[in-house]
């Protein structure tokens, strides 16, 4: 029996997923790491944090399943996409990860959009915001300089964690369509767009498709792992096309909703469409992309509000089950870092308003949960604006699928039927593309209907969803009335 071993690195923690070559799911194990807060905007987490991330998963994969190292046939990661971490000539990292949610670059990417958004908006079929590693890369000449000029290598983050694995510099299509470095057209480095920001085409990773095999588990690597020298790795990719893999979406109109990190609803499409509040990415099967909409604090929320507030996530979902819809009158938008869809607005902060001597805090924990449901639903109303053809059930993914009250209130909200798989963790879409890299499977398909178990089906209640309606028009109401104050420059 040969086994598969992916390994995602997502916003808080990393996951591996050891799968067997017949599609069961052998072993998991997560490990959690910090997202660091430097200062106002700041999103940055420590490389060393990732590696040791990796070295743990890969050893507790190994001891729980029992399976000698010799027996994994391929081993792929995934990241966040276009989290970047800028080294020397030498891949040592200059400083902390800048991670995609960061929102320094607020006027550079300002600057880029007056300056030439149009001629990248062409090329990346994205406007200039600060999510992308263009504008980041801008905001770290101006603030660190004397650093700035010392890269000599840029990496995304999986590529690093993959380069400690193997030594092979490189990355894949995929991500590189996220850094806003990349033309999406001609499908290549654009050196137009790396003079923006200042910097060479020659610094950047060698583009590989996320399913060639480019190197092995090196000596060093073995020994902090326990995997074994000489096992392929593959390109892998980004975690969201791994999570749509996951779920099993590879044919035009599968839709699914993810509540990770960050929460999207993406469509499977046989052609981009370019939107400046979508977000395009090609899919793994040439000629599909997965175009989506994006809201950036979904799963992070409730996380920044458990480990803010304290509790454990079972006994929050406990009392927030007790709470009516609408938690009486109380209400939360999730805007911690800024907004993606239908906003583009990276100074939006998050609100509970409403808030009355009667409330506890069964009633906050619901209202985070409805008010990441409630901000899918603004994604949803404007995805629907553009008549992208899409089936009228949805895969809920992303650890937030797990929760049944979420669940619930997110099918509920969107109105929507949504199914859930035994698994749809973005590892295990990386354990299954490494399997279509190396003949396990034999195709995309293959590997989905041999690894993906469905597991449940929601039913929206439609009684909810009318009280849920009412509730978003407030929900609109209050984000246009705060957002000019939001945008007010302040001093304090």
């Amino acid at each position: 029996m040969k086994y598969l071993l992916g390994i995602d690195f997502g916003g808080g923690a990393s996951k591996a997923t050891l799968l067997s070559e017949d599609g069961r799911i052998v072993a998991e194990n997560t490990v959690e790491y910090p997202t660091l807060y430097v200062e106002n905007g700041a999103c940055e987490q420590s490389p060393d944090d990732w590696i040791e991330a990796l070295i743990k998963n890969s050893k507790a994969v190994l001891e729980k399943s029992g399976i000698a190292a010799e027996d994994i046939a391929a081993i792929a990661i995934d990241s966040a996409t276009h989290t970047f971490l800028a080294c020397d000539k030498d891949s040592k990292p200059l400083r902390n990860a800048i991670h995609w949610t960061d929102s320094r670059s607020v006027k550079h990417a300002r600057e880029l959009y007056e300056k030439c958004g149009e001629e990248i908006f062409k090329k990346t079929f994205h406007k200039p915001d600060t999510i992308w590693t263009l504008p980041q890369l801008l905001w770290l000449r101006e603030r660190e300089g004397e650093l700035f000029g010392k890269i000599g290598r840029i990496f995304f983050e999986k590529d690093y964690i993959r380069y400690f694995l193997t030594g092979v510099y490189c990355t894949d299509y995929i991500e590189a369509e996220g850094s806003m470095l990349f033309d999406s057209v001609n499908m290549r480095w654009d050196g137009e767009l790396c003079a923006l920001c200042g910097i060479d085409v020659s610094i950047l990773p060698e583009i590989r498709k996320p399913t060639d095999i480019i190197g092995c588990v090196t000596e060093a690597a073995a020994e902090a792992t326990g995997l074994k020298a000489g096992t392929p790795v593959i390109t892998g990719t980004t975690d969201t096309a791994m999570e749509v893999f996951a779920s099993g979406a590879v044919e035009a109109g599968d839709v699914t909703v993810k509540l990770a990190t960050a929460g999207r609803i993406c469509v499977i499409t046989d052609r981009p469409y370019p939107d400046r509040h979508m977000i395009n990415y090609s899919h793994i099967i040439d000629g599909l992309w997965y175009p989506g909409t994006g809201t950036k604090s979904a799963a992070a929320s409730y996380r920044w509000y458990r480990d803010t507030f304290g509790g454990d996530y079972a006994s929050l979902n406990e009392g927030a089950e007790k709470v009516n819809i609408g938690c009486d009158g109380l209400m939360f938008h999730p805007h911690l870092n800024g907004e993606l869809t239908p906003y583009a607005d990276p100074k939006l902060s998050a609100s509970f308003i409403g808030v009355r001597a009667t409330h506890t805090k069964a009633h906050f924990t619901r209202a985070v949960l409805e008010g990441v449901s409630l901000s899918l639903l603004d994604c949803k109303t404007y995805l629907d604006s553009l008549n992208i053809p899409y089936k009228k059930e949805a895969t809920l993914i992303g650890g937030g699928a797990k929760g049944k009250l979420w669940a619930s209130i997110t099918a509920d909200a969107l109105g929507m039927v949504l199914k859930t798989t035994e698994s749809s963790d973005s590892s295990l879409g990386s354990a299954m593309l490494a399997g279509v890299a190396v003949g396990i499977f034999k195709s995309a398909k293959d590997a989905v209907s041999l690894c993906v178990k469905q597991k449940e089906i929601i039913y929206p209640n439609h009684e909810n969803t009318e009280k849920y309606k009412q509730l978003f028009t407030k929900y609109k109401k209050v984000h246009d009335a705060l957002a000019p104050i939001y945008s007010e420059e302040t001093d304090i």
